[in-house]
């Protein structure tokens, strides 16, 4: 007899494809969104902590929208969930047009809060989604696989971004390049949903419902599974450490190593290849390594490079800030995967909780970008706190308690 619980089921296979490239679709915006930063403090004038305004604009979203999601999943169903998710992103994207003929800094920021309605709506929706389409112990290896198609459209985001955007900065000092590349991304996305809405999803059976591990309690309340609000916290930190860290690693290229704004942005595409790595890596070992332990070491290895690319040694502290996107890599999946454990019927619902718990990009940017007006190197000390809190989650605070 076979112990090994399968990866997913071969029926399910085009459905986990189809969701997957989802995760893509917004990776690739969150990336896209970092660029900005740097695009509108050259062409709107606005500061490093202005600019941070942005992620709070994206991010802030995610609180505002999340419960909704949920509660829209689960009276309609995950198929429905996602035509909302992908019709919320693609208004985002058009929206861009009337913030470029109004060169207003305010619209831009609105058409993101759209956008970031959608993409809220989708990581509610996806998550859970894909946690459905097999054994719920082999959901940590597939929540980590389909984010690694996340981590690839991190890589996309900024090569994009660098060539519409940082480069047409030399030439042009208008907004045209950001309409025309947001409009183009929202027709992919349209073309997408559209797609999307001729694929026949079968009722899934949620694995938590029936299959509750050791400790699990059917019935329990949601907020007294202490795994699960560990994880809300765990992620509202997590997301703090990589919505700071993601903001001004092009402005740490170019103030740190001397980098043109161009270059910084092309090499941000290999600060995202290595998360890209780091999924399939820890995607890999988890085959043979606890996912609790594995993010403990992964967050340990984060509070190290913060503490070298704080010191701004030249290469040494930019390979460490290429690093840490090594070591961040598995964190949003496997945090989200251990604190859906043993929910039964909750899970759903505490998949919009996790969710909103990445409202932490909102603020962590703001509070980094103060620092950085002054030494963009010294504000990566701060990210430090956030690693701590996912250390003690992976260590200790992921368990399943009765």
């Amino acid at each position: 007899m076979n112990s090994q619980p399968r990866f997913t089921e071969k029926s399910y296979l085009v459905i986990f494809a189809f969701v997957t490239s989802l995760f893509l679709l917004w990776g690739l915006a969150h990336s896209m969104s970092d660029v900005l930063n740097k695009h509108f403090q050259t062409v709107l004038s606005v500061t490093k902590s202005q600019s941070g305004l942005i992620q709070l604009s994206v991010f802030g979203a995610y609180a505002v929208m999340s419960i909704p999601a949920g509660m829209f999943m689960k009276r309609f169903g995950y198929k429905a969930g996602v035509l909302l998710g992908l019709s919320l992103f693609a208004t985002g994207t058009f929206l861009f047009v009337p913030a470029a003929t109004e060169n207003s800094f305010g619209y831009f920021r609105f058409a993101l809060f759209i956008m970031g309605c959608g993409m809220a709506t989708l990581e509610t929706v996806a998550h859970p989604f894909i946690a459905a389409l097999g054994d719920q112990r082999t959901s940590d290896r597939r929540i980590n696989f389909s984010q690694s198609f996340n981590a690839l459209g991190t890589v996309i985001g900024p090569l994009l971004g660098s060539y519409f955007l940082l480069r047409a900065t030399g030439e042009q000092h208008d907004l045209s390049a950001v309409r025309s590349l947001y409009v183009g991304i929202g027709l992919v996305i349209a073309a997408v949903a559209i797609s999307f809405s001729f694929v026949k999803v079968p009722v899934l059976a949620d694995p938590h419902e029936g299959d509750v591990l050791e400790g699990g309690i059917p019935g329990k309340p949601l907020f007294a599974h202490r795994h699960f609000v560990w994880a809300v916290v765990a992620q509202f930190f997590n997301v703090a450490a990589q919505g700071g860290t993601w903001a001004f690693f092009i402005n740490y290229g170019h103030e740190v190593m001397g980098f043109s704004d161009e270059k910084a942005g092309n090499l941000m595409a290999l600060f995202m290849a290595m998360m890209v790595l780091g999924r399939f890596v820890g995607t890999y070992l988890m085959k043979f390594i606890a996912p609790n332990k594995l993010l403990a070491g992964f967050a340990t290895g984060s509070i190290l490079m913060c503490i070298i690319v704080a010191q701004g040694w030249g290469w040494t502290s930019y390979i460490a800030l290429l690093m840490i996107n090594f070591f961040f890599s598995i964190m949003f999946p496997t945090i989200f995967s251990l604190g859906l454990k043993s929910l039964g019927g909750h899970t759903q619902r505490a998949a919009s909780f996790i969710t909103m718990g990445v409202v932490g990009g909102a603020f962590f940017p703001l509070l980094m970008g103060m620092v950085a007006n002054h030494n963009v190197a010294q504000s990566y000390y701060l990210p430090i706190i956030c690693y701590l809190v996912i250390f003690l989650f992976g260590y200790k605070l992921y368990k399943v308690r009765a």
